[in-house]
């Protein structure tokens, strides 16, 4: 059997990453490894126990580029209208809500939000495909 464990991404301050991950998506620091050179703190969904660990390289003063590659992280939730005007709330920038369709159907409501690294979160509605 196969278990998805986490997505590591690399952080310039831990606090700020934490306080976003916990105030936004209800994520919960499960475990830390602190290092001489680097430091990594594991966050964890309490609905499906994925996590996402912020790596923080000490001493690096400079940002990191995503490259290419980089996509984005997705998290679904019940009630997106909401969810997105809690945020607005909150002072924070989610972008709007958009919806794609096929075949005729909705297939997804979503909006982006970027978390303090820049790194591009996908909040999805929890219908269809993303029950």
């Amino acid at each position: 059997m196969i278990k998805f464990l986490h997505l590591m991404i690399r952080v310039q301050a831990l606090d700020p990453s934490i306080a976003f991950y916990r105030d936004v998506f209800g994520m919960r620091e499960s475990h830390r490894l602190d290092f001489d050179t680097f430091t990594l703190v594991y966050l964890r969904d309490p609905e499906s126990g994925a996590e996402i660990e912020l790596t923080l390289n000490k001493g690096t003063t400079t940002a990191y580029t995503h490259g290419t590659g980089y996509g984005h992280v997705a998290f679904a939730v019940d009630d997106i209208e909401s969810f997105r005007a809690r945020l607005l709330s909150q002072g924070l920038q989610p972008g709007d809500l958009k919806s794609l369709t096929h075949n005729g159907a909705i297939a997804a409501r979503f909006f982006f939000i970027t978390d303090p690294d820049g790194y591009k979160i996908e909040v999805l509605s929890r219908e269809g495909h993303y029950i």
